[in-house]
């Protein structure tokens, strides 16, 4: 008899359905409560002008400013004759080439141009470190005597005067 009523307990914790269970967000989070996303502080046309979107709506592109009603590009050919005449085209040295390489330009071809065609900063190779200086000399091609008069700083201080500090009578002062 203990037995059937074991049995009976084993059968009322079954789960009479054979399909498994839905599992929910709540399963995987076991006493965790779910947090939601707070809304955003200031509306959108509010937030749109302030950082980080007001300095990337602000700040033009290449082809944005390329855009704009007073832009112009003094490189840029004018008609066909000075596109071919820009081209990387050397008639003497690449004789009988095909019509699309004639009309190559520099910029295709990688060679220095002039025109920014990317927004990219271009860094300069520096020919020293900044920390490591090189040392300077300079060089006098002729030693002077350092007591000469003439090597003095004009001021009215002088060598020539008692001292250095004297005046005149009147109160001026001795000038070399």
């Amino acid at each position: 008899m203990a037995t059937t009523v074991a049995l009976a307990k084993l059968s009322s914790k079954r789960n009479p359905y054979p399909f498994p269970e839905v599992q929910n967000d709540d399963d995987f989070f076991k006493g965790h409560s779910k947090q939601m996303k707070l809304p955003y502080k200031l509306p959108t046309h509010l937030a749109q002008s302030q950082h980080p979107w007001n300095r990337l709506n602000r700040t033009p592109t290449l082809t944005s400013m390329r855009r704009e009603v007073f832009h112009h590009d003094p490189q840029a050919p004018r008609d066909s004759l000075d596109f071919e005449l820009k081209a990387h085209y050397d008639h003497h040295n690449e004789l009988l080439r095909g019509q699309a390489e004639t009309l190559i330009q520099p910029e295709t071809a990688g060679r220095p141009h002039g025109r920014i065609l990317k927004n990219r900063v271009v860094e300069l190779r520096r020919l020293y470190d900044p920390l490591y200086p090189p040392l300077r000399q300079c060089l006098v091609p002729k030693r002077e005597n350092i007591s000469s008069i003439k090597l003095a700083i004009e001021s009215h201080h002088s060598a020539m005067t008692n001292a250095g500090y004297s005046r005149k009578h009147d109160g001026g002062f001795y000038t070399t």
